[in-house]
């Protein structure tokens, strides 16, 4: 297992992507701090699936636009583990399409702070315990729209894009403490809200090179890659999960 005695914080943990993540990571051996904000029996049902196979999982609540929660969720979780290897920086909520016409600036704000005020909460608390520790892995969840800059979704990125920036000028600069950030990019994915069986869906599946959906989990096996000793010598990187739909300009 490739995660074996390692400790990571994934934020958004309770549904969609990030509880795929968590069931990865468990699935390689990871103790996991499963951060949620509002979704406590959600939360509940991932971490109780996990520990019946054996893995050590916490739930941890915080709204993680918030830096003084985010502090304390992570003394918990050194208190509860002792330590913090990784982090996934996955939460995410409110609008994120639309057209400019309907997006408020509060729209844009929510998502920036998501997209950037979020993950320096959590980096910032997790950077001094990995150069302790002599060394960490943050992975942050981004997206192929990144790279598409497909219209009616500038409310999505002015957070993601935020995120990408964050990560690759971090990425230099914690590089010497051995802290890695690296970026999965997601394409469609299949969680618990699609519907593989519409018109709509087969019709995308079809268009991709792999021709088929990816599933929530393959966003988690790329982040095993990057908290593991795989990527030991990898830092700053945007790996698309897509199924091969990539724009290659910007990448």
């Amino acid at each position: 297992m490739l995660l074996e005695n390692k400790v990571v914080l994934v934020t958004g943990g309770a549904r969609g992507i990030g509880a795929s993540v968590v069931r990865v990571l468990a699935r390689e051996g990871a103790t996991i701090a499963i951060n949620y904000s509002h979704s406590q029996d959600k939360a509940e049902a991932v971490a109780s699936e996990v520990t019946q196979k054996g893995i050590k999982a916490q739930l941890f609540q915080a709204d993680v636009r918030d830096s003084a929660a985010v502090e304390a969720m992570t003394k918990d979780i050194m208190s509860t583990f002792g330590r913090l290897d990784g982090v996934i920086n996955n939460a995410i909520a409110g609008r994120q399409e639309g057209t400019f016409d309907a997006a408020t600036l509060d729209d844009y704000a929510n998502s920036f702070d998501y997209g950037c005020k979020a993950v320096l909460n959590t980096m910032r608390a997790a950077r001094p315990i990995m150069r302790e520790q002599g060394g960490g892995r943050i992975v942050n969840i981004v997206t192929e729209l990144w790279n598409m800059a497909p219209e009616r979704w500038s409310v999505y990125m002015a957070g993601k894009g935020a995120m990408v920036g964050i990560s690759r000028s971090l990425a230099n600069e914690l590089g010497p403490e051995n802290i890695t950030v690296n970026m999965v990019a997601p394409g469609w994915m299949v969680t618990e809200n699609v519907d593989t069986n519409s018109q709509g869906s087969q019709n995308f599946a079809k268009s991709l090179p792999l021709r088929r959906h990816g599933s929530a989990e393959e966003i988690g096996n790329a982040c095993v890659f990057f908290l593991s000793d795989l990527a030991a010598y990898v830092t700053g990187a945007y790996l698309p999960v897509t199924g091969g739909r990539i724009t290659q300009m910007g990448a």
